[in-house]
């Protein structure tokens, strides 16, 4: 690997005589690795945990467990993902394993529900680890500040399936105002990527140290903004995925003593042979490819100290727009003409903890545990996509919305299920309509799934079954 020489400088200074096991480690192939959704899988009475850990993905088989995270697995080789139907319906992430870290911090200093906060979230690895890892009760924001990467982001949030999730497009700084809204801020800040080498070429070609000290500017700035919305004695969870100490130590020790914080110590097995602080003593944890099987993950936990104040801001927020109306009885009345007895259900398990409201002939449900901050957010902050969009009234039809179909809070038993061959389902993923379903098959909306897992919605009209999967999300590649 063609290395920068001031990089190679720098390494050779942080690590010393693990420097050549370090450059050597950059040309061995990178490691694949995923975690498992255990929401989804432990609702299959026929897959448990054991036999998915032997189920094959397109000829590569889950090996290792990632020995920081209960869910994680390494595969012996990367499989074509895209052609997993699994992997659309949400049952695992491909997530590089130092990042699954992240759970320690959790389940170290977090507990009891909370309102929780992933800055810079795209594409949604640690997003999909957070609404796994919170207690039930509690409420992420998800944010992604490019608007096409948050589209990403809440594609694969969807596709998770925790209704108590809102993803949204906002700049940090106008989400730092909304003052001690948050007991958890995860910010995975962006940063110049040399833990990303050995898998980006063109991370290697970007790399410079004015990039490096641009890189540090702006994560300052990002943390500053951010601060005011954690709220006194909450939890900021700051990572990079790079080496150098100009954008991880010498930062985490910036934002402990000018915005006031506490460095918080995380308890590890010192067989998974995390490295420590590399400039100061300090407690960060450092995954770095020579020691740990994953790609360079730099990691720590800041504690906001406490501090006057209250919620004075967050409640001058103005309310004079609604999250949206209520159901009415003239909206429940064309919900029972179209569904029948079943608008009771609103097609949802314990439809009794959420809120159904209308917002120009799309109606949703949100869980009812943080009703007053859904409102606050919805006013302050852009939002994509936020609990579960439920269904579209379309005349005198109500068309499902392909976000119900990957929620593991749908009543499956409201709709009949077709249950599709591995062809059929690629099929299904290209958008392709369907013509060999049973002739059992049920006129109307049917789920269709593959291995128990719903995929989506298609509507039978007899001779074929049109297909409602997302145009935006389908497979494009023909490999």
């Amino acid at each position: 690997m063609n290395l920068p020489e001031e990089f190679i400088r720098q390494m050779q200074d942080l690590l010393g005589e693990e420097y050549p096991a370090f450059v050597a480690s950059l040309d061995e192939e990178v490691p694949v690795s995923i975690r498992i959704n255990d929401n989804k899988l432990g609702s299959v009475e026929s897959r448990s945990l054991s036999t998915f850990e032997m189920t094959k993905y397109s000829e590569a088989i889950c090996e290792d467990p990632v020995l920081w995270c209960d869910m994680g697995r390494y595969l012996k080789e990367r499989p074509s993902f895209t052609f997993d139907p699994e992997f659309h319906a949400g049952c695992y992430y491909v997530q590089e394993a130092s990042s699954m870290f992240l759970g320690q911090a959790i389940k170290t200093f977090i507990e009891g529900p909370v309102c929780a906060l992933d800055l810079c979230a795209a594409p949604g690895g640690k997003s999909t680890h957070l609404s796994s890892l919170l207690e039930n009760g509690s409420l992420l924001v998800s944010n992604e500040v490019i608007r096409s990467r948050a589209n990403i982001l809440a594609e694969n949030t969807i596709k998770w399936g925790n209704p108590s999730v809102i993803v949204t497009n906002n700049d940090p700084a106008e989400i730092g105002k909304l003052t001690h809204s948050f007991d958890l801020i995860l910010a995975d800040v962006p940063c110049s990527g040399e833990g990303m080498f050995r898998k980006d070429s063109k991370a290697i070609n970007e790399w410079s140290p004015a990039n490096v000290n641009l890189c540090a500017e702006r994560q300052r700035r990002i943390v500053a903004d951010i601060w005011p919305a954690l709220k006194p004695e909450g939890i900021l969870v700051y990572s990079t995925c790079t080496y150098n100490t100009r954008e991880n130590e010498e930062n985490v020790s910036w934002i402990a003593n000018e915005l006031g914080g506490e460095i918080l110590e995380i308890p590890v097995d010192n067989s998974w042979n995390i490295k420590g602080c590399l400039k100061g003593n300090i407690p960060v944890y450092r995954f770095m490819p020579h020691r740990t099987r994953g790609e360079g993950f730099f990691m720590t936990v800041i504690r906001k100290k406490g501090v006057t104040g209250s919620y004075r801001e967050l409640q001058e927020v103005k309310r004079s727009r609604r999250v949206g109306a209520p159901l009415t009885g003239a909206l429940k009345k064309k919900l029972q003409e179209v569904m029948g007895g079943s608008y009771k259900e609103y097609w949802l398990h314990d439809p009794e903890r959420f809120y159904f409201f209308e917002e120009k002939g799309v109606f949703s449900a949100f869980p009812l545990e943080n009703p007053e901050k859904f409102r606050i957010f919805k006013e302050s902050l852009k939002i994509i996509c936020a609990g579960i969009t439920l269904g579209e009234i379309k005349g005198k039809d109500i068309i499902p919305s392909h976000h119900l179909a990957l929620s593991t809070a749908f009543n499956r038993k409201i709709f009949p299920e077709i249950e599709l061959d591995k062809n059929q389902a690629i099929r299904y993923l290209r958008k392709e309509a369907l013509f060999d379903l049973p002739e059992s098959c049920s006129k109307g909306y049917n789920i269709v799934s593959f291995e128990g897992h719903p995929l989506g919605f298609v509507k039978n009209i007899g001779n074929r079954a049109n297909n409602l999967y997302p145009q935006e999300w389908r497979i494009r590649s023909n490999i």
